[in-house]
């Protein structure tokens, strides 16, 4: 086959001469005429593997672009589950952060309902039943890792639920007892007699073994640890019954106590104040709540410095007896308070203390 000249490649089919096979012949003619012509040959093999080849390439931009779809979607859906592992886990330690919140909640409600036991059994008020509220569901459908979570602040949801229905009756039954009552709300002892921080508990009420004679014995107060002259003071309104020290020939028991100021509180309670260095008050005076009484002090049997703080409250029968003066202190928080309340509705037979001096509690 025979072509002209042109400027510019030019294909054309070449067959062999006996008409079975044939190839491709591609010429390349430049546009400068002086520059000579290029010839390139295809057989019809290479031309089958060009098309070929040409098929391949077409068919995976075509599977390609059928794919393409969803693997956008399954990265995009990778992201998005990342996404959403991020947000369950900040929202778990959200979780946990509210249940130890509600923990505290708890805990402190708690507390508070143990004040208002105290403040009941000095009032001498009966406990007041909690409402009882439906105890929550178990949540249905598939478990979660935070299950174990979210089950245990429904527990403490439930139990702080109770406990401020507890505290919202126990407030309404003490603000109607103050309303009807104030005198017996002035001359019932509600705070402690030393005020502040620098006095340490070195001797509760009851059972203990006497520093002297190191025998058992019943300890009918409690002994607060402080420096000498550290100011006492009335808890609660009263009349001084007693100021000084009782003579050793009258009663040795009360003559120990040194330097002592006994004061009526009504005509409920008598509150004695023991191992004072100097006496404020005389006998007959009226004091209110928060008046100086004495100062701390190291008199009569007596190892250290300490207020020796007695409470003793009338009973049916006209006997003052010692009840523990910690359940009296609601101003400060003490250790063990839950097997204080506990102890504190029972009262020691009239045997085992020494009865108050004659003329004192005779109201």
């Amino acid at each position: 086959m025979k072509l002209g000249r042109l400027r510019g490649p030019l294909v054309a089919p070449a067959v062999s001469p006996a008409g079975g096979d044939w190839s491709l012949e591609v010429q390349i003619h430049p546009s400068d005429i002086r520059r000579r012509v290029r010839y390139f040959f295809l057989a019809r093999w290479q031309i089958t593997l060009l098309g070929m080849a040409v098929l391949v390439y077409v068919a995976g931009l075509a599977l390609g672009a059928a794919l393409a779809p969803g693997v956008i979607a399954g990265l995009m859906s990778r992201q998005e589950y990342q996404v959403l592992t991020a947000e369950r886990t900040r929202q778990g330690e959200r979780l946990q952060e509210l249940v130890e919140h509600a923990d505290q909640l708890d805990r402190r409600a708690g507390e508070l309902n143990l004040r208002m036991e105290k403040v009941f059994l000095a009032y001498g008020l009966p406990p007041v039943a909690p409402r009882r509220r439906p105890q929550p569901a178990d949540a249905a459908g598939s478990p979660s890792i935070y299950s174990g979570t979210i089950e245990q602040g429904d527990r403490l949801r439930s139990r702080l639920a109770t406990r401020l229905d507890a505290l919202e009756g126990s407030l309404a039954a003490v603000r109607g007892f103050e309303t009807q009552n104030p005198e017996q709300v002035r001359t019932t002892p509600s705070v402690c007699p030393l005020r502040g921080s620098e006095f340490v508990l070195v001797s509760s009420y009851g059972r203990r073994r006497s520093p002297f004679t190191r025998e058992l014995e019943r300890h009918t107060g409690i002994d607060l640890a402080a420096p000498v002259g550290t100011p006492v003071f009335a808890p609660a309104d009263g009349v001084v019954a007693f100021a000084g020290q009782y003579p050793v020939s009258r009663n040795a028991d009360w003559w120990r106590y040194g330097n002592l100021v006994m004061l009526e509180d009504g005509g409920d309670y008598v509150t004695i104040y023991g191992h004072a260095d100097r006496l404020e008050v005389k006998p007959g005076q009226r004091v209110k709540r928060g008046d100086l009484l004495a100062t701390v002090g190291i008199t009569g049997w007596s190892t250290s410095p300490h207020l020796h703080y007695e409470v003793r409250r009338k009973g049916t029968d006209g006997v003052y007896r010692p009840v523990d003066p910690l359940i009296y202190i609601l101003d400060h928080r003490w250790p063990n308070e839950e097997q204080l309340l506990a102890k504190a509705r029972t009262a020691p037979p009239a045997s085992d203390f020494e009865p108050l001096p004659s003329g004192v509690g005779s109201k």
